[in-house]
């Protein structure tokens, strides 16, 4: 029997899932500046989508491109989900401007493609979506539960490319992940009796993944606050196939 590729085996873990537009609950006390710069970052799920895009036009593994291919449109799903949670919960004006001016920033790097969409997925998308998910409201919550499942499928891939190509990130590409999640958990400064506004624990979380490809404190969001069903209206469920 023919080993199964491991790029297919990632492929065939996909579930498809449609957002929905959601109703606006509560936030938690304390984390809602915080929650408005970690939802302007969205603004960076369309970038990523076309850092791997880029990278197809490259010399990326011929056996990766399918995946690859279906992970560009996890992108446009994301950011349509996350500007259905813009529109429910609403924006910070300023947190938006300064997630464009990062983005720019990292749009400007000189690291290959691959390799910002595998530090941008795997050190900060893999610390917002359970800082959304221990302080969002219900359809945050859901909604982040969704894109993280996809965002698991994306870094595996991209960490299978990046070996595959024999590519490691510079310190700079490091520097800047590290100046996007300050940015973003700036607002909570120290909290001594709830780590979740707790800005260390967060940024600790980011520093873990990127040099173990595991932060530990994190693997309570796996089984926390996955919104009932009861806590939500209808209109906030996502449609899965």
């Amino acid at each position: 029997m023919m080993k199964k590729d491991p790029y297919e085996k990632l492929l065939g873990r996909k579930r498809k899932w449609t957002p929905v537009q959601t109703t606006a609950g509560k936030l938690k006390e304390g984390a809602e500046e915080t929650i408005f710069r970690a939802l302007a970052i969205r603004h960076m799920e369309l970038p990523v989508g076309s850092w791997v895009t880029e990278a197809l036009g490259k010399d990326v593994p011929n056996s990766a491109r399918v995946l690859l291919e279906s992970n560009v449109k996890d992108e446009e799903n994301h950011d349509l989900a996350l500007g259905y949670i813009a529109n429910s919960i609403g924006v910070d004006p300023t947190a938006e401007y300064e997630a464009f001016r990062l983005r720019e920033a990292w749009e400007q790097h000189p690291d290959h493609t691959i390799l910002k969409a595998l530090v941008a997925e795997r050190a900060i998308f893999f610390v917002l979506l359970p800082f959304f998910r221990f302080c969002g409201d219900a359809g945050l919550r859901t909604v982040s539960a969704d894109i993280s499942r996809d965002e698991q499928i994306h870094v595996a891939c991209n960490s299978l490319v990046c070996l595959d190509m024999g590519l490691s990130w510079s310190q700079s590409l490091d520097k800047l992940r590290k100046a996007t999640i300050n940015w973003v958990f700036q607002p909570l400064g120290i909290n001594t009796t709830d780590k979740y506004l707790d800005k260390n624990f967060w940024l600790d979380a980011s520093d873990r993944l990127m040099y173990e490809g595991k932060a530990p404190q994190l693997s309570d969001t796996q089984r926390a606050r996955m919104p009932a069903f009861f806590e939500h209206s209808n209109v906030n469920l996502p449609q899965y196939a």
